[in-house]
């Protein structure tokens, strides 16, 4: 069966040991996860999970349903890459001296729609929002520049359509008050 890209979105109670519960299930599996994001979801008193990986739908289908029945679970998605738009964010510390020249600074920036977020005397630091292949394409621009440090966040995402979603989590949020 042909592997493809999911992400799951799980919403729970927060507690403690629900990731190390989700991720026994990847685990028995043999599933890698590729990115995992945790926050507060527009309910109160509601989280979200994101978690992205790669897989055949069946098994796909399989872990969202295992997933779902886990205890404080209130509900888990799967969505596949055409039914959600999706974001990652990237910084880049880099040497300030390899930016002696403003106007290739500048240029670099343009084309990769980033930004300096901080100036210190030593460092600089550069922020990237896009999908990973974006963030990748200025992690290497970057690479002759002297890079100090790199950190890429999870995936974050909604879905296209919210009507569904959020008319479920609506009905998350009377179960749970």
């Amino acid at each position: 069966m042909e592997k493809r890209r999911f992400t799951i979105s799980v919403f729970s109670e927060d507690r403690i040991g629900l990731l190390h519960s989700i991720t026994i299930i990847f685990t028995r599996r043999k599933l890698s996860i590729e990115s995992i994001n945790s926050s507060e979801s527009e309910r109160k008193g509601i989280y979200r999970y994101t978690i992205v990986f790669s897989a055949s739908y069946d098994t796909a289908r399989k872990v969202t349903k295992q997933i779902d029945k886990l205890i404080f679970v209130l509900r888990a998605f799967l969505h596949e890459e055409e039914q959600i738009i999706h974001r990652e964010i990237a910084l880049y510390k880099v040497a300030t001296s390899s930016f002696y020249n403003g106007n290739e600074v500048e240029q670099l920036l343009r084309k990769h729609s980033a930004n300096i977020i901080r100036i210190e005397q030593d460092y600089l630091v550069i922020e990237k929002t896009g999908w990973k292949t974006e963030t990748q394409a200025l992690l290497k621009d970057l690479e002759p520049y002297k890079l100090l440090e790199f950190a890429r966040s999870a995936r974050v995402m909604v879905t296209k359509r919210w009507k569904r979603l959020h008319k479920n989590v609506l009905e998350l949020e009377q179960e749970h008050n």
